[in-house]
């Protein structure tokens, strides 16, 4: 079969894209949700995004639980956090991330460069004479202390007034992270709790540098592979790269065969050079045959890796992923924080969770289906399915829908609770 010649369908994109980003296994289907496995699935990502937003559990937790159901979010913090079982660690990629450590030496050239040239605010910031006391206080009290954290400097305000207070610590903290000298040991109640590296970074973690030629190109190739297919500058957005930098690394691994351009044809019905990992030719392949279809039904969070090669969500499923917590209530038009709806091989709809975590009950302030979706009897099983997992995770007893468009779709779902 010749990719030059064959034309593949959006079927097919799709069902390679839900594989590479293991979100097409049927629910209850799911490999048990050992400590292994959860690695195995951050690593077969590259990452999982951190954030601060709780209507749910955190995003990082949704993420997992995403494409392997119901597991012990406690087994993913020993994975991060305890010494003796630490494999993931917390630094900068997409955004803020949980890696594996066994990509560590990738991340190196960031710390360095970092050291090297920080960025105008930082370069302010160090060049007043109090960042260089508050520095060395907080080297000083992490050597002779241990883990702390950035409440942990706050009481150290002088009563006569003086300049200390913890937003210097946090600036510390944070350029000390920033450069790779502290690491992130644990969190407690979400905050950081920083610790010196040496602490930190298990024996068996390779520090030998990589080069940042040899970084950026591991990224662009994890980042190929864990899409699936994609645009080629789709592969920065993944990587969190610019576009500038991603381009020639791109080119030259199409030059080399490691990336192959295929034909497909796209939402509209116009056919679009897409790029795909050689290794996950078999998949497309076994996706245009029909042997490869995807039967997950589930919720995902906003910032899921799904989404973050930008424009997929409409090029592929016709949908748009939008994150409104940060807009004013009355600009909003979903809700503050929805989760897509995942269905077979479509994006179908959306909710807008609140978890009333005393009462245990989950609250759906709106649900939506998109356009054109019916609330068919397969639909409203797999979405009561999928719900009555998110509620078990959750530690929820009961789920009520304060608004649902259609009416008719709320109603089917409770009714199938």
């Amino acid at each position: 079969m010749s990719e030059q010649t064959t034309l593949y369908p959006l079927s097919a994109v799709r069902a390679v894209a839900l594989r590479t980003q293991r979100l097409d296994v049927p629910n209850g289907a799911e490999p048990t949700p050992t400590p292994d496995v959860i690695y195995n699935m951050v690593a077969h990502l590259g990452c999982v995004q951190i954030d601060t937003l709780h209507m749910v559990r955190r995003s990082h937790y949704l993420v997992l639980w995403s494409r392997l159901g119901r597991y012990d979010p406690a087994d993913f913090g020993r994975l991060i956090y305890a010494p003796g079982e630490r494999r993931l660690f917390e630094y900068w990629k997409h955004a803020m991330s949980i890696i594996p450590l066994a990509d560590y030496r990738y991340h190196m050239p960031t710390m360095a460069a970092f050291r090297r040239s920080p960025g105008r605010w930082w370069e302010i910031w160090l060049e007043r004479p109090e960042s260089q006391r508050v520095l060395e206080h907080v080297r000083k009290r992490l050597r002779e202390e241990g883990p702390l954290r950035v409440a942990d400097f706050k009481h150290e305000r002088s009563e006569r007034g003086g300049w200390w207070d913890w937003k210097p610590a946090k600036g510390a903290l944070e350029y000390l992270f920033a450069r790779g000298e502290v690491m992130v040991a644990d969190r407690v109640n979400f905050q950081r709790v920083y610790d010196l590296r040496e602490r930190v970074l298990p024996e068996w973690v390779d520090t030998n540098e990589a080069s940042p030629e040899e970084a950026d190109r591991y990224r662009i190739e994890q980042a190929v592979r864990a899409l699936g297919i994609c645009q080629p500058m789709q592969a920065a957005e993944y990587a969190y790269m610019k576009r500038n930098s991603a381009r020639p690394i791109v080119e030259g691994l199409i030059r080399e065969g490691v990336f192959v351009e295929v034909q497909a044809e796209l939402l509209g019905g116009e056919t679009h050079t897409l790029i795909i990992h050689r290794e996950n030719l078999p998949l497309l392949r076994q996706a245009a045959d029909g042997t490869l279809t995807p039967q997950r039904t589930t919720f995902l969070s906003p910032f899921d890796s799904l989404f973050w090669a930008r424009g997929r969500d409409e090029q592929f499923w016709g949908f748009r992923n939008v994150l409104e917590a940060y807009k004013r209530a009355g600009d909003r038009i979903w809700g503050y924080f929805c989760l897509p709806i995942l269905h077979r091989d479509r994006l179908v709809g959306r909710f807008d969770p609140r978890l009333e975590r005393k009462a245990g009950r989950l609250v759906l302030r709106a649900l939506y289906l998109e356009p054109g979706v019916e609330p068919d009897e397969a639909l409203v099983a797999g979405v009561a399915g999928a719900m009555r997992d998110f509620l078990a995770f959750h530690e929820a007893r009961e789920v009520a829908i304060e608004r649902s468009d259609p009416v008719e779709f709320g109603e089917k779902l409770l009714e199938a609770l």
